[in-house]
């Protein structure tokens, strides 16, 4: 398969935007998240004990339930990606450690598998996603409250 210029361009901009989105959470910039998102996308986190809304929703969800974790990765790889013009379409993998402080003063580390199935546009400020669902592949060592 050879690719023109501007898909090889587009492909780097929509790896670059899966970074920009990881990079986001993992640091709780969660307004940075305005630069990752369509102003109208939808977020769908709930296959994975999450919130559902708009990225002003999604925001709020993260602000609140992000702080009892005293640590998270967000690895992304793998993503297949399917451009049709100025839009496309991407399946994500996403291996996600998750740290909890225990009353005790240790931590319990689980680990979190999913997906990340995007919808994507282009704008004038470049590539963004209009809908992201994640879908669930698993969980290791969580807590029974995290098993959805």
């Amino acid at each position: 398969m050879t690719l023109s210029l501007q898909e090889i361009s587009d492909r780097i901009e929509i790896q670059d935007l899966m970074v920009a989105y990881s990079h986001a959470i993992d640091t709780r910039d969660w307004d940075a998240l305005d630069e990752v998102f369509t102003p109208d996308a939808l977020i769908d986190y709930s296959a994975m004990g999450g919130s559902k809304g708009s990225v002003q929703e999604t925001k709020d969800f993260l602000r609140e339930a992000m702080p009892r974790f005293a640590g998270f990765q967000h690895m992304v790889a793998t993503s297949k990606v399917s451009l049709n013009g100025d839009s496309a379409e991407g399946r994500t993998i996403c291996h996600n450690p998750m740290v909890l402080e225990t009353p005790d003063g240790g931590t319990h580390v689980f680990f979190c598998g999913l997906w990340y199935r995007d919808r994507l546009v282009r704008t004038p400020d470049g590539w963004r996603i209009r809908e992201r669902v994640e879908e669930k592949c698993y969980f290791h060592n969580a807590p029974p409250e995290f098993e959805t």
